[in-house]
């Protein structure tokens, strides 16, 4: 399949888009932009992502989940509680048919928001809930796996999930390679261009892994300025260039992995543009 990008990691419902969500949208749409996967980190995001959702039919998809680090009520991030995810249980089911997957979700081990063991302890409890969670609904998972990526990759292939997303990846590659043998896809943002670690995974890791993201308003190619899903070109242009293929086939080849991790987007995208899809899937046999 092709026509398009799909941005697997965004935050369309974060704050730094309120104010012109209209003209993100439309600059996306003028990059090529098929479809966005926007995630949410806390319950008080759940209802906003849907109802965008529903404002930008056909174009952008919703996902729901508790992300492990927080904002306190003082905006100091801290790490995840059971509490955090108790308040959000009823929107799970409540959302249940309007999301394409459960996320972002995952572990976050970083010293400084997880010092005490017990933490990290909590973390690992409310992760495996919403995969369990994840599981009942038969959804992907869209996951994040800081300074924990071979925790994260044990937990998830521990509780049986089949599609997961592990997007803004930074660990080994020969953990990525673990989490290849178990059929999870990997995706990378625009600030990526700016670390040669990075390099190292994406060579590693099979197209067939790889998926597109932004991770907007964060980690775009320019720390300092606001992130936009427009800048999924520059990620499949460095991409590309690591792998020595052309931003095409690259283009190309997220997009399918994109519609077999998530398959309700390839719903969406059949009911848009259903005569494209035929033939592409005609062609891939």
């Amino acid at each position: 399949m092709d026509g398009g990008f799909i941005d697997c990691h965004c935050h369309i419902s974060a704050a730094e888009f309120t104010k012109d969500t209209d003209d993100v949208i439309k600059r996306a749409k003028e990059a090529g932009v098929r479809m966005l996967i926007s995630v949410t980190e806390e319950a008080s995001e759940f209802e906003m992502a849907v109802q965008l959702s529903k404002s930008y039919s056909g174009l952008l998809a919703p996902c729901v989940g508790i992300h492990p680090v927080q904002c306190s009520d003082s905006r100091q991030h801290r790490s995840v509680t059971i509490q955090d995810l108790e308040c959000a249980l009823p929107l799970f089911e409540k959302y249940r048919d309007d999301i394409v997957a459960i996320g972002e979700i995952g572990l976050d081990f970083t010293p400084w928001y997880t010092p005490y063991p017990q933490q990290r302890a909590e973390q690992q409890q409310v992760f495996r809930k919403q995969l369990e969670i994840a599981k009942e609904m038969d959804l992907p998972v869209n996951v994040h796996s800081r300074s924990a990526a071979r925790q994260t990759i044990s937990v998830l292939k521990e509780q049986g999930i089949g599609r997961a997303l592990l997007h803004n990846f930074a660990g080994r590659p020969s953990v990525a390679m673990e989490g290849v043998k178990a059929g999870y896809c990997f995706s990378f943002p625009p600030a990526a261009c700016r670390n040669e670690q990075r390099a190292t995974v994406i060579k590693q890791i099979p197209l067939e892994h790889i998926c597109l993201e932004t991770d907007s308003p964060a980690l775009g190619p320019d720390k300092h300025v606001r992130n936009e899903p427009k800048n999924i070109v520059l990620s499949c242009e460095y991409i590309a260039k690591v792998k020595s293929l052309t931003p095409e086939k690259v283009r190309e080849a997220t997009t399918w992995n994109a519609v077999r991790l998530f398959p309700r987007i390839g719903k969406i995208l059949n009911q848009m543009t259903e005569p494209v899809l035929e033939t592409d899937q005609q062609n891939k046999k």
